[in-house]
């Protein structure tokens, strides 16, 4: 007896658009510019989603202060231009593996609501954020990293084409929001404004055509 297959589930608006991937704004606060010496001290996410109109909106922002991990180093100036206080009573910093898994439980369920194979890194000069990311994912033995290991979306290039800027507070402005310089280089506050940027390019820009049958 012959049975129908059953009928393919159709992709998710946000997994056709970007050929199964979510996108995931992240930004990294480091001891440095070496991602093979110097330590991660901030990881911030931030997840697109959907809202009612199909439009790209920020989702729920996730993100850990991180111990130093042995052997890393920290460049004094880099802590000059983030303003970290290692010591900061309130830092409450998690151990490396620890804020991975803080912010990775979080995208896994993004993608798995958009019904996307994994998520890729947003980022302003991504691959920064990237190496960052994976030397963590490396030094700690994660196994259960939700990022494509080497694909990005760079907001360099968005701002660029979309609105002839590539430094992060010109093109946030040009896209028209506000910046606060006393907020910039808080993981938090330049993946939220990342975001921002990314959301207004991919929402002013028509989506391909579907494919003819």
């Amino acid at each position: 007896m012959n049975q129908t297959p059953p009928a393919a589930t159709p992709a998710s608006p946000m997994a056709k658009r970007f050929r199964g991937y979510l996108p995931v704004v992240v930004d990294v606060e480091t001891g440095g510019f070496d991602w093979t010496r110097h330590a991660l001290l901030e990881i911030a996410v931030v997840p697109i989603d959907l809202d009612a109109g199909g439009r790209y909106v920020l989702g729920e922002t996730a993100s850990a202060h991180v111990v130093p991990a042995d052997g890393t180093e920290i460049d004094p100036q880099s802590l000059e231009i983030t303003g970290i206080d290692l010591d900061h009573p309130f830092r409450l910093a998690k151990p490396e593996r620890e804020a991975l898994n803080h912010v990775f439980a979080p995208i896994r369920t993004a993608v798995k609501k958009h019904g996307c194979q994994r998520a890729i890194l947003v980022g302003h000069n991504a691959h920064f954020d990237l190496n960052f990311l994976n030397a963590t994912v490396a030094r700690c033995g994660h196994k259960r990293n939700p990022f494509h290991p080497f694909s990005v979306f760079d907001t360099v290039t968005l701002g660029g084409v979309a609105y002839g800027q590539t430094v992060l507070a010109r093109a946030v402005q040009a896209a028209g929001f506000t910046w606060d310089s006393a907020e910039a280089h808080s993981a938090v506050y330049d993946a939220e404004q990342t975001a921002r940027l990314f959301c207004a390019v991919v929402n002013a820009w028509p989506p391909p055509p579907s494919p003819a049958p």
